[in-house]
């Protein structure tokens, strides 16, 4: 690393696929920093059909700046291809690969990464939808120093917000990426002035690992909802999987057809149903109400859950009364 005082910009590569990554990418090309490439995912698509869209790239092709692709990150070709570009920091986030000892090594300061989490709460694949999903009050997102265990690095930075009682991931994911942004830039400063002065040991906060969760990556299959769980459980379950894989359930129809639903919106109620009635039943369908019951709650209260917005198998969305006008759904129905 050439001899770095505090007033210096560092030469940076900064890692990243999806849109979680874009505002700390446009924050950094505003800085007094040097972005020598961006890294990003190579764009994969079945045969004959387009690849996703890679957000990062757009926004790093539209900045003028030199975007790299490797298949694999800790192929030694590609560490060769970043340690030639001679950066004195990694800066990564939302990325999609686990980057080597040999990766973080290529740089005199290692990596940073930018996770969307208070860590050591949440850590994995999933911070967002699992901040939702165990019903924390705070959000928050953390720059942590890389090491090979999983988001286990020392804290530079972070930043905390409220989580909307009825946010979605679909919400709550760009206003985590916004506040990023700016904490990336100050984990970068802090970094720069421990270099100058020989105090990189000391400048982060180690983590709790007694305090560390969880937070896996999601498959379509934690979507189907199970209605034993109780209503708030299952609520918080459609805000964190929205827009994906979104929760869904199934019902019977008179034809013995087993249809798909997706629910789009849906709220807690306060009904209380026998705790005779089965979870599952359809509860309620007068005035164009779609109200469910659930497992108990915590207080071993039976609930019920009322499903606002859904979206039939090969139909649009649609308010439930819309839905129940032409449906064959009626009180005693079962959903699951």
């Amino acid at each position: 690393m050439h001899g770095v005082t505090a007033a210096d910009g560092l030469r940076l590569v900064v890692m990243g696929t999806g849109p979680f990554a874009v505002p700390m990418l446009h924050a950094l090309c505003a800085s007094e920093h040097t972005i020598a490439a961006v890294v990003t995912r190579p764009d994969r698509a079945p045969e004959g059909r387009r690849p996703p869209p890679n957000p990062m790239r757009a926004a790093a092709t539209e900045a003028g700046l030199t975007v790299l692709d490797p298949q694999h990150i800790n192929d030694p070709v590609a560490v060769e291809a970043i340690a030639s570009l001679r950066p004195d920091l990694l800066v990564v986030c939302d990325y999609g690969q686990i980057l080597s000892p040999a990766v973080l090594s290529a740089a005199p300061l290692g990596g940073i990464n930018l996770h969307g989490s208070l860590l050591p709460r949440h850590r994995g694949a999933s911070p967002v939808q699992w901040t939702i999903l165990s019903g924390d009050d705070v959000a928050g997102v953390s720059v942590i120093r890389m090491t090979p265990a999983l988001d286990a690095g020392a804290i530079l930075a972070t930043r905390s917000t409220p989580l909307g009682p009825r946010e979605t991931a679909a919400e709550l994911e760009p206003r985590l990426a916004d506040l990023g942004a700016p904490a990336v830039v100050e984990a970068i400063g802090l970094l720069r002035a421990a270099a100058a002065t020989g105090g990189l040991d000391t400048v982060a906060k180690p983590q709790d690992a007694t305090r560390a969760t969880r937070a896996p990556r999601l498959t379509k299959a934690d979507g189907v909802v199970d209605w034993s769980r109780s209503a708030l459980a299952i609520d918080r379950l459609r805000r964190a999987l929205d827009p994906w894989p979104r929760a869904v359930t199934f019902f019977e129809r008179a034809d013995g057809v087993r249809q798909r639903l997706v629910l789009e919106d849906s709220a807690v109620t306060a009904t209380v149903p026998s705790p005779a009635v089965a979870s599952g039943t359809v509860l309620a369908t007068d005035d164009g109400r779609l109200v469910v019951a659930c497992g108990v709650a915590e207080s071993g209260q039976p609930t019920a859950l009322e499903i606002l917005r859904l979206v039939p198998e090969g139909r649009r969305s649609m308010s439930s009364a819309e839905f129940l006008r032409g449906s064959p759904l009626h009180v005693g129905s079962r959903l699951g």
